[in-house]
């Protein structure tokens, strides 16, 4: 029995992929964005508040908005709960970050170093909320804060 000739795609001739591969045109399974499940959601969710506020702690509040948007990006697409989480933890990310260059001016004139420290307290408050709120599931806007990002 002989093998059937292949075309400049590496495929058989009849259009049938080799064992293992994906069809012509398809995506391999392992880049397609697959959905959680509802747990899964409630964890990335709870994760979404809780890494950006590690981050924040052990950076004075720089590296925050780095890993807000990191978790942003990456489970944005992967179900309408974890979103939800990731963009909430993002707009406070955005008004902390707003807060603290600010806070960072009025420090000329000494009341920054008041106000800065009160806008990580702020950021730190509200993630911890999130955070909480997240694993029991609620969906929840963060007091004020503006929505920057939808």
């Amino acid at each position: 029995m002989t093998q059937p000739p292949f075309d400049n795609t590496g495929y058989s001739a009849p259009g049938n992929p080799p064992p293992g591969y994906p069809a012509p045109g398809y995506p391999p399974p392992a880049y397609a964005a697959r959905p959680m499940t509802a747990d899964g959601e409630r964890t990335i969710g709870m994760l979404a508040h809780l890494v950006p506020l590690i981050a924040m702690v052990c950076s004075a509040g720089l590296l925050g908005f780095v890993a807000s948007l990191v978790i942003y990006l990456v489970y944005k697409d992967r179900g309408p709960f974890a979103r939800e989480n990731a963009v909430n933890s993002l707009n406070v990310q955005i008004i902390t970050a707003i807060m603290l260059v600010i806070s960072a001016v009025l420090m000329l004139v000494l009341i920054g170093f008041v106000t800065y420290p009160l806008a990580l307290l702020f950021a730190f408050v509200v993630h911890i909320i999130g955070a909480m709120k997240a694993n029991r599931g609620e969906w929840w806007t963060p007091p004020l804060t503006p929505r920057f990002v939808h």
